[in-house]
């Protein structure tokens, strides 16, 4: 760990930074898999789904943004690189082949979800080593990645 101008210990920044660092890994991976339904969907819904995708990949763009930042606050080191993210992802790989537009959404939705626990996860350690400005930072989060969530859960009738 590098200095910090946290008042943290340590060892509360190493757990913290390195909770940080797997929704960070996870972010980049959906970040991607966001654009591939963006850059690839076809069907009915074209015209709805396809700025939603992008408008979500933006939004995450920023927070993978934020996130890095706060490990290195915490004197860590940020990781993002295409290879690094291939080997740690939680996410599923995303099947590149798939085009029809409400396959993409239960697909993205599934993606969320697991990029979803690894916030939540992340959340729990800072809020253990007392961290209130990761916490707000994922709070913020999954406030609005739950609403995503819900809204592609919304469009397949769920």
């Amino acid at each position: 760990m590098y200095d910090s101008p946290t008042a943290l210990s340590p060892e509360a920044r190493a757990t913290i930074a390195n909770a940080l660092a797997g929704v960070l890994t996870d972010g980049i991976d959906l970040h991607s898999q966001i654009k591939v339904a963006h850059w690839n969907i076809k069907g009915p819904h074209f015209v709805a789904l396809h700025p939603l995708f992008d408008a979500l990949a933006t939004e995450l763009a920023a927070h993978n943004d934020a996130i890095a930042e706060r490990i290195v606050t915490l004197g860590g080191l940020a990781v993002g690189t295409a290879r690094h993210v291939a080997a740690h992802s939680r996410l599923p790989d995303y099947p590149q082949e798939t085009t029809l537009d409400l396959e993409h959404v239960k697909l993205l939705a599934a993606r969320i979800g697991v990029w979803l626990e690894s916030a939540r996860t992340a959340r729990v350690a800072a809020q253990k080593n007392g961290d209130d400005e990761a916490v707000d930072l994922l709070t913020q989060a999954v406030q609005g990645f739950e609403k995503h969530a819900w809204f592609l859960r919304a469009t397949l009738g769920r």
